[in-house]
């Protein structure tokens, strides 16, 4: 025979290498390339699946060589001794180390070809993402009548499932159906992989159904692809019913499942995949105890996930940075920053979701500081850590801050981001630095901006009282964006802070005619901005539209009513949302303080102020102190009004003592005249004050006629 076998003493060495894992051993044993010292098929099998293991591309090369030189040196006229499946394996080793070109060379010298030949080099384009490749590659299969088999078809849809090739995968589906194999598991299945992430998930559906028996890869790929296109209901549907037929999951596929539960806060369902992963032994798998926490903390079960945290045996980033974020969240933010300085390695993730922990709860100069130190510790961050402490930058309004914060993102080229350049916009709007808002938001957004970046420049121009600005941006917004409900709203107050009926009357008929909805917060708006420019019988009717228990809608209505002279229906109505069990707010207390000051209700107006604290637990502020001066002051209180500023837990602002001063002088009391005057010259104002009798003249300008003066210049005379 002219390739005769090798040596018993070479092949003995050979397997004996291969048997313990000696990979290069093994390699420097193997004889010269010659035909004559050929070795067996089996050997030169396990010596490429041991070459493929390791990824050793040089030993891989050599094997392939020696299969290709022992095949070279055959006799023309006979077949090649090396058998096809060996040339196949070899293509499939080579592919796995990550030479793709070795693996098409090889394939391109073979002698002979076979489906298998095809099946491997198809497979492995496919696997080194050289889709163009792959496809070229199953052109010519056909077009020399090799059929494909299942693995080949396969491998070209996952082709097109990276490619998103719809219409590729379309084509291969009706050859499938063609040679009736839509039932075929492996088929089956990579269809059902193609059509998901083309976000196809009816037609998804629809092969998967066509599956004679799912296997649990089958099952993994259809609830994966309902969790990424959102569809997390059906992803949780999906694996029950996967469970009722008897198929035991992957441990991706429970992962998969209680991140659906998470993501639509399906705490029953997460519980009874809990349960199920006791009863089956999962609960070993760190992936999977990490989901189980983040369903819990996400749902706002967060002292079960606390917990799972602190039983289980080793707590990865994963499932700490899922502790710390459920922690920041529900605004626990000292517990979180307990798991977060405790956790032994930290990922971008880990500070992102404490940053946002700290702006959510308002936490704002933490935020600051712990970007000073998450600089400290590590390079990384990314856009969505700039605009966590841009939002703290914008709630403390630190413009120079946020100003360091946009040369920075320009640095790291991050203001490709349309959320990091919207949070540009907010800071810059809520800050009042409404140029800089504008300039960017025309000029250097261009076509990335959208609603949000109008709506950030018109409350700020509303916020600042440029409400004239307000409605020109308004009217530019429309001819690029829609604007949303918080777009008018924004636009209304704007109308209502400089008293523009007309302009607010068009802005209420537009949003009919274009079928907005009227929610609490557009009514709030109305009602606000119709009490404002005096025609409160519209207000009346908008709040009467339907019940609301929002109590910014009641606030807006009883504060109307205080503006259009209407206080005891503003008290009714105050006490009306106490019937129906709405919980008054500290702005709520103002209204009915400031209505009954209107009417001159001192009793109840005391009354309002004691409960305030003593039933709702509000802690009064400065204005609930000016409103309780200005009460008893105008109905001439003096005695209520004397033991109220000595009972005040803090000294009374000075406009406060100008204010009682007026009142002391109106209602001739002299003794809390002259604190009033001493506190008010004590701030040092331009113009002293000195309290006089009303009977008595005041000499401001030393003639006789001169007006009487509650303030006067200089000292005594």
């Amino acid at each position: 025979m002219a390739a005769a076998s090798a040596s018993a003493s070479t092949v003995s060495a050979l397997s004996n290498h291969v048997a313990a894992g000696r990979l290069f051993a093994a390699i420097d044993a193997l004889p010269p390339c010659s035909s004559s010292y050929l070795l067996p098929p089996s050997l030169y099998a396990s010596l490429l699946r041991l070459a493929a293991s390791r990824r050793s591309l040089a030993a891989a090369r050599r094997v392939a060589s020696h299969l290709a030189s022992s095949s070279s040196s055959s006799p023309s006229t006979s077949r090649s001794s090396t058998p096809t499946f060996l040339f196949n394996r070899a293509i499939e080793s080579l592919a796995a180390c990550g030479s793709l070109a070795d693996a098409r060379e090889l394939f391109e010298a073979m002698p002979h070809r076979d489906g298998g030949s095809w099946n491997a080099i198809i497979s492995a384009s496919s696997r080194a993402r050289h889709q163009a490749e792959a496809f070229s590659l199953f052109a010519d299969m056909n077009s020399l009548g090799i059929r494909p088999k299942d693995v080949t078809l396969a491998s070209v849809l996952a082709c097109c499932a990276e490619w998103l090739d719809l219409h590729g995968a379309q084509q291969l589906h009706g050859h499938i159906a063609k040679r009736d194999l839509q039932s075929n598991v492996i088929l089956g299945t990579a269809l059902v992989d193609v059509y998901g992430k083309c976000h196809l998930l009816v037609d998804a559906r629809r092969a998967f159904d066509g599956i004679l028996q799912p296997n649990d890869i089958s099952w993994n790929v259809i609830i994966r692809r309902y969790l990424l296109a959102g569809m997390g209901d059906m992803a949780v549907q999906m694996f029950f019913s996967m469970v009722e037929a008897g198929v035991r999951p992957l441990v991706y596929t429970v992962t998969h499942a209680m991140l659906a539960c998470r993501d639509n806060c399906a705490l029953k369902e997460g519980r009874c995949i809990h349960a199920f992963i006791l009863r089956h032994g999962y609960e070993h798998h760190v992936h999977v105890r990490s989901s189980v926490v983040d369903m819990y903390a996400k749902c706002g079960a967060i002292d079960a996930a606390q917990r799972l945290f602190n039983l289980a045996p080793m707590k990865d980033v994963v499932m700490s940075t899922s502790i710390v974020s459920g922690l920041a969240s529900c605004g626990r933010t000292a517990d979180a920053k307990r798991v977060f300085d405790g956790m032994e390695q930290r990922n971008l993730v880990s500070w992102n979701a404490m940053l946002t922990g700290y702006v959510r709860s308002k936490n704002l100069i933490g935020a600051l500081d712990l970007f000073q130190q998450m600089r400290q510790e590590t390079k990384e961050l990314d856009a969505v850590t700039l605009v966590s402490v841009l939002n703290a930058c914008t709630g403390l309004l630190d413009l120079g801050k946020g100003e360091e914060l946009h040369a920075f993102a320009f640095k790291c080229g991050l203001l490709s981001y349309p959320f990091l350049m919207n949070a540009l916009v907010r800071m810059y709007s809520k800050c009042g630095c409404l140029r800089s808002a504008e300039q960017f938001l025309l000029f250097e957004m261009g076509s990335e901006r959208d609603r949000y970046s109008w709506n950030s420049l018109i409350s700020g121009y509303e916020r600042h009282s440029m409400g004239e600005m307000a409605l020109h941006a308004l009217r530019e917004m429309q001819s690029e964006a829609k604007p949303s409900q918080s777009t008018f709203s924004s636009a209304l107050a704007a109308c209502a802070n400089i008293f523009l009926l007309k302009h607010g009357k068009q802005i209420h008929a537009y949003m009919i005619r274009n079928g907005y909805e009227i929610d609490d917060i557009l009514r709030s708006a109305l009602v606000d901005m119709y009490s404002k420019c005096r025609l409160f019988d519209y207000s009346t009717r908008i709040f009467e539209l339907g019940l609301s228990h929002d109590v910014t809608l009641w606030n807006c209505m009883v504060f109307g009513c205080a503006y259009n002279g209407q206080g005891d229906y503003g008290l009714e109505l105050f006490e009306e949302m106490r019937k129906q069990g709405i919980r008054p707010d500290f702005a709520t207390f103002l209204g009915a303080l400031v209505s009954c000051i209107c009417e001159g209700h001192v009793g109840l107006g005391r009354s309002y102020f004691t409960l305030m604290t003593d039933e709702y637990s509000i802690i009064p502020r400065v204005e609930h102190y000016e409103c309780m001066i200005e009460l008893f002051g105008k109905h001439g209180h003096m005695v209520e009004l004397e033991d109220f500023v000595d009972h005040m837990p803090f000294e009374p602002t000075t406009a406060m003592w100008l204010r009682i001063f007026d009142c002391c002088r109106e209602y001739r009391n002299r003794k809390l005249g002259e604190r009033a005057a001493q506190r008010i010259n004590d701030s040092k104002p331009l113009t002293p004050v000195r309290y006089v009798e009303p009977t008595l003249d005041y000499e401001c300008s030393g003639s006789d006629d001169a007006e009487p003066m509650a303030f006067c210049s200089g000292g005594e005379n």
